[in-house]
């Protein structure tokens, strides 16, 4: 083992000690990870020696929407292939732990050189997708070394990655255990290029396979068209406190004939109570009263967003005054302009829009204000934004395809 190799992994085991002890600590998440690993010890199934496996990983749920396009596809052309989804995160393996079309859905043991080898001897891969940003430099020496092939879905790196530092050796030299990389757009192909690496597909983002499926397979909603009454809609998605403020300030500007649907991130009793007491006249979702006029409705349930985006006119996507916003890909596909905070620039198709004058970053109430106003006053400028938006679509899709015949290349060429 080099000695960096020795760093790497000592920094791994001092990472689950770390979270360890913030389990003991009472962190609830931290022990979601520890206890889920401890579990799955025993729970591992045995395979029989004729099983041939693919292997899904992702870091969180977003990651595994990213993936889960190919999962589905694979699973359609290659039913004999069993699948492997395992999971950094307990936000992902929670949610996902039941998913149908996964034969078996884990969490990632730490990434050591002695469980990466026991993973690969207990498993009959044929191959292994690892999706995005997930790089865990013993699984791909141990995938290398057993001769599976490992190919990334959706990526994308930036300039100031780790990778492409002046210390970062290493680190690139452990790329050339992938077999072959999917990515988004052309700044990582040409980052991949100019440090020696000609094995990729520039394809785009999985995910927007994934969310025009859900539109077209999108169910009607009688309630919400009822609570609509035929007013123009706008949708404010995973908002957090900051977004609903915002929000609450403009309400006393927003036109008769329109009406807004708020859908905050964390749907809990005391946050639902404290939306509640922004917007008075709100009702819930749950307890929708066909008989009270209202203009504003809150969404207190999950599983519906994506598909409620068909009744907007324009939305606002919550998050951009926190870490990074929410999913945007979601209401573009059904044509909505979107509008958020100043925090989207790690979101390519949030770049692309705004540069596209599909999307409207905004920073304050004054900004809010304007680009709803316009939006809502100016028909043509919102039809083109509209039609921007499903252009952008039209243009993003198919990455699925391309990276399922690849996979055709690497396993049967």
């Amino acid at each position: 083992m080099t000695v960096v190799r020795l760093l790497y992994t000592t920094a791994i085991h001092f990472y689950s000690l770390g979270v360890r002890i913030a389990a003991c600590l009472g962190h609830a998440k931290a022990k979601q990870w520890v206890d889920g690993r401890k579990v799955q010890r025993t729970l591992l199934q045995a395979q029989g020696p004729t099983e041939q496996w693919i292997w899904f990983h992702a870091a969180s749920l977003g990651e595994f929407e990213q993936g889960r396009p190919v999962i589905e596809a694979l699973k359609k052309e290659f039913p004999h292939f069993k699948i492997l989804l395992s999971f950094f995160s307990p936000s992902g393996y929670e949610i996902r732990k039941n998913y149908p079309l996964a034969d078996e859905v884990v969490y990632l043991p730490t990434d050591t050189p002695r469980h990466a080898a026991e993973w690969v001897q207990r498993h009959h891969f044929v191959a292994a997708f690892f999706i995005k940003y997930e790089f865990w430099f013993n699984y791909m020496q141990a995938l290398k070394e057993a001769d599976i092939p490992l190919l990334y879905i959706s990526l994308i790196l930036k300039p100031d990655s780790y990778f492409f530092q002046w210390y970062s050796t290493w680190f690139r030299k452990q790329l050339n255990n992938v077999t072959h990389f999917f990515v988004q757009d052309e700044t990582t192909a040409k980052l991949l290029k100019n440090s020696g690496f000609n094995n990729f597909t520039v394809c785009g983002d999985t995910r927007f396979d994934r969310v025009a499926a859900i539109a077209q397979q999108a169910k009607p909603f009688p309630e919400i068209e009822q609570f609509i009454g035929g007013r123009n809609c706008i949708i404010a998605g995973s908002t957090w406190p900051p977004d609903e403020q915002l929000l609450a300030k403009f309400m006393p500007r927003l036109p008769e004939d329109y009406c807004l649907i708020i859908a905050p991130h964390d749907i809990s009793a005391s946050h639902i109570a404290q939306i509640k007491t922004m917007f008075p006249e709100g009702q819930c979702y749950t307890d929708l009263d066909a008989e009270k006029r209202s203009n504003i409705m809150i969404v207190n349930t999950i599983g519906i967003l994506n598909q409620l985006y068909q009744y907007a006119r324009f939305v606002y996507i919550g998050g951009g005054f926190g870490v990074n916003i929410h999913n945007i890909q979601e209401p573009v596909t059904f044509g909505c302009p979107v509008v958020f905070g100043p925090k989207y620039k790690s979101f390519k198709e949030a770049v692309d829009l705004v540069a596209l004058q599909a999307a409207f970053p905004i920073r304050n109430e004054e900004e809010m204000e304007a680009a709803f106003t316009r939006l809502m006053d100016d028909p043509t400028f919102f039809a083109k934004a509209s039609e921007t938006c499903q252009n952008y679509l039209k243009s993003q899709v198919g990455a699925t395809e391309i990276i399922i015949n690849g996979f055709k290349k690497v396993l049967f060429s």
